[in-house]
């Protein structure tokens, strides 16, 4: 007498869940994109400004300048030697600068959260269809078997 084997029931595991919840990410992904306050924007704006050649060279130029003009003037120096108002210029400007970045910087990596959700979402569907394509293969490998 032969055995059949007992069959395991596969269930079909659900990836419409994945699809959901990748377009609630992608939704929210381009929410926090293209809703911005105008505190966010601005944040934005000088972040891209501050982190570039352009800001340093600019700067660099003023703060030569600043030295040079407040060295070389004898009789109306605003800001003699120790350039005591170029350094509270310089430390409002980082008190102030610091804060503006940081905010942007964070909103950058709430997005990077959001796309690396995301992509793992992806990747999981994409490994549970995988899978489902699989069994599909092993069932018809014993379907030919038998034949």
């Amino acid at each position: 007498m032969v055995k059949k084997k007992k069959r395991k029931k596969t269930k079909k595991i659900d990836l419409k869940r994945y699809d959901n919840k990748e377009k609630h990410l992608k939704e929210l992904h381009h929410h926090l994109n293209v809703h911005k306050t105008f505190g966010q924007k601005a944040a934005d704006v000088v972040t891209t400004f501050a982190g570039s050649w352009v800001f340093i060279i600019s700067f660099l130029t003023f703060l030569v300048i600043w030295m040079a003009v407040n060295v070389l003037m004898w009789i109306r120096q605003w800001d003699p030697y120790p350039f005591i108002l170029l350094n509270l210029v310089l430390s409002c400007l980082a008190a102030l600068q610091a804060p503006i970045i940081l905010m942007s910087q964070n909103r950058e990596a709430d997005r990077d959260r959001i796309r690396a959700e995301r992509d793992f979402l992806i990747n999981r569907k994409a490994e549970r269809e995988i899978e489902d394509i699989q069994k599909d293969l092993k069932g018809i490998r014993r379907l030919m078997e038998r034949k």
